[in-house]
C-alpha cells in the first residue's frame, strides 16, 4: 500500500510539475485567438462603403534580433516574471545556461522587450524584432552549451526571415542609456564569425582619413547619436569589451573606422 502511495505521489508531483505553466499557456491561446478575431475583422460599418480585399499580402516579417541578459537569479524565474501580467515585459525566446530553449511567443507576434530605443532609423524595434533572454545575472560568463543553443537558433532565424548581418544587437546597443546587455562576457566576436553581426578585421594597416567623424560613424553601424557618450559607451562595451568606456584611441577609431565601413 505505502508503494502504490509513493507510485501516486510521484506521479501527481510529475503531472503538476510538467503543467506548471498551464494557466498562462491557456491565456496565451485565448489572446492569440482575439488578434485573430482582429486581423480577420472587416472595416467597421460607414467607414469604407467601397472596401476591396487585396489578395496579395502575408505576415510581417521580423528584421533585427535582440539578445539580452536577463540580470535575474534562474531560467525560472525568468519564465515566471515572463508569465505575470504586472510585470509588462517578455520575449520571443528564453535559453537557459544548460542550452534549453524557451519558444515563449510566436516569431511574428510582438513582445515586449526592446522599450525605449532605436537601431538606425527604426525607432519602435518591439514591432521589428525577435528579443532573445540569455540566462544571466549581467556580471558571469556565457556557458557553452547556451552560446551553442543560441547560434542554433540564431541561424534558424536568419534563414528564416532573412535578418542582415548586421542587425544581430545587443539591447544596449539600441538603448545604451539605459541597459548594458548583453554584458562584457558576451562573445560578439564569435557571433560574427558565424554571420551573426558585424566584427572588425585586422587594423593595423589601416588609415583613417583626417576629417573621419567618430559620431557620424556611429550612427552609420546603427547607434542613436542624440546623446553621444552614450553611443560610445555602447560601442566600448560591444567591440572592446570595455564597461564605462569614454574616449577613443588612435587604435579604437580604426576600429571603428573599419566597422563602419563594413555598414556602409
Amino acid at each position: 500500500m505505502r508503494k502504490v502511495f509513493l507510485f501516486l505521489t510521484v506521479i501527481i508531483f510529475i503531472s503538476c510539475s510538467s503543467n506548471r505553466y498551464a494557466a498562462t499557456n491557456k491565456d496565451y491561446k485565448r489572446q492569440a485567438k482575439e488578434l485573430a478575431k482582429e486581423i480577420k475583422r472587416y472595416p467597421l460599418k460607414g467607414t469604407m462603403k467601397d472596401w476591396v480585399g487585396t489578395t496579395n499580402f502575408n505576415l510581417r516579417k521580423p528584421n533585427i534580433v535582440v539578445i539580452h541578459h536577463t540580470a535575474q537569479n534562474s531560467c525560472e524565474q525568468t519564465l515566471q516574471t515572463f508569465t505575470l501580467p504586472r510585470t509588462q515585459v517578455s520575449a520571443h525566446y528564453v535559453i537557459c545556461k544548460d542550452g534549453t530553449v524557451h519558444h515563449m511567443l510566436n516569431d511574428y507576434l510582438r513582445a515586449w522587450h526592446a522599450g525605449l530605443g532605436s537601431w538606425g532609423n527604426i525607432r519602435d524595434v518591439n514591432s521589428s524584432s525577435i528579443g532573445i533572454e540569455l540566462d544571466n545575472n549581467g556580471f558571469e560568463p556565457f556557458p557553452d552549451a547556451q552560446i551553442n543553443s543560441l547560434l542554433v537558433l540564431l541561424d534558424t532565424l536568419k534563414t528564416k526571415y532573412s535578418v542582415p548581418q548586421a542587425n544581430f544587437i545587443g539591447h544596449a546597443d539600441l538603448a545604451p542609456k539605459r541597459k548594458n546587455d548583453p554584458n562584457v562576457n558576451f562573445p560578439w566576436e564569435l557571433l560574427a564569425e558565424k554571420g551573426f553581426g558585424i566584427w572588425h578585421g585586422d587594423t593595423s594597416a589601416i588609415e583613417v582619413p583626417a576629417d573621419f567623424n567618430p559620431i557620424m560613424a556611429l550612427r552609420i553601424i546603427g547607434y542613436s547619436v542624440e546623446d553621444p557618450a552614450d553611443a560610445i559607451r555602447a560601442f566600448g562595451r560591444h567591440f572592446l569589451k570595455q564597461d564605462d568606456y569614454t574616449e577613443f584611441t588612435e587604435g579604437d577609431l580604426k576600429i571603428l573606422y573599419d566597422l563602419m565601413k563594413k555598414s556602409e
